[in-house]
């Protein structure tokens, strides 16, 4: 599924470590090979500290479904080096049926993100802030507005959207996401970007749909993704 449109060929997914960033670029992966199935879809991890959510964790599965991933060498390693993938320049060629999703982590990630600035900015994209609730240092509003800001000014790229992940993993339940809804709007406001959609995992949080219905939250554009990243901490 498309969690939003897409308003260009290159997808940044960016965000505080832990809110589940890369969880978001697989699916969003996922999401443009089952709707585009001619169009040719690379993933580049940026992501280069080791111990936090990792796209190079999903290789195999993005492989099976006809997805590139483009890992740094020292991916899985003791070794934090930002080695870009050497399909990066290829990436940002803005080709006519190919699509590249970027999972970039913290601010090690975005500096590395704002060696190629020019380049993204020429192929046009997308840049998805990914805000989850629960985590300690974003969890009041102002220090999320904060981070953004930290990674706008580290990558030279803006922001164009809010997606609110705010989960607790196999813990989180309906009342775990409807608790954010508030909190993501603040942060939509705070940054002066569209919050483009609350996502859930329904294997924890059963049928969201069914629980919203005849509520406040009723038109709220809620997402069902799937959880299949690892959590290593």
């Amino acid at each position: 599924m498309r969690l939003w449109p897409n308003s260009g060929p290159v997808s940044i997914i960016c965000g505080h470590y832990g809110s589940g960033k890369t969880n978001i670029a697989v699916n969003l992966a996922l999401g443009i090979r089952e709707n585009e199935p001619g169009t040719e879809v690379t993933v580049a991890d940026l992501d280069i500290v080791n111990p936090y959510f990792r796209t190079a964790d999903n290789r195999a599965l993005l492989e099976s479904r006809g997805i590139a991933a483009a890992i740094p060498e020292f991916a899985n390693s003791n070794v934090d080096i930002p080695v870009i993938p050497p399909r990066m320049m290829e990436m940002l060629d803005p080709v006519p049926g190919r699509r590249s999703v970027l999972d970039v982590g913290g601010d090690d990630g975005s500096v590395v993100l704002g060696m190629y600035s020019d380049r993204i900015k020429k192929a046009g994209y997308e840049m998805i802030y990914v805000i989850n609730m629960y985590r300690p240092l974003i969890s009041d509003p102002k220090d999320a507005f904060e981070c953004m800001l930290a990674i706008e000014e580290a990558s030279r790229l803006s922001c164009t959207g809010i997606i609110n992940n705010s989960s607790l993993g196999p813990e989180t339940g309906a009342d775990t996401v409807l608790r954010s809804v508030e909190y993501a709007k603040l942060c939509a406001d705070l940054c002066g970007i569209p919050l483009l959609a609350h996502t859930y995992c329904p294997r924890y949080t059963g049928d969201l749909g069914a629980v919203i219905a005849g509520t406040a939250y009723e038109d709220e554009p809620f997402f069902p993704i799937l959880d299949i990243t690892k959590k290593l901490f």
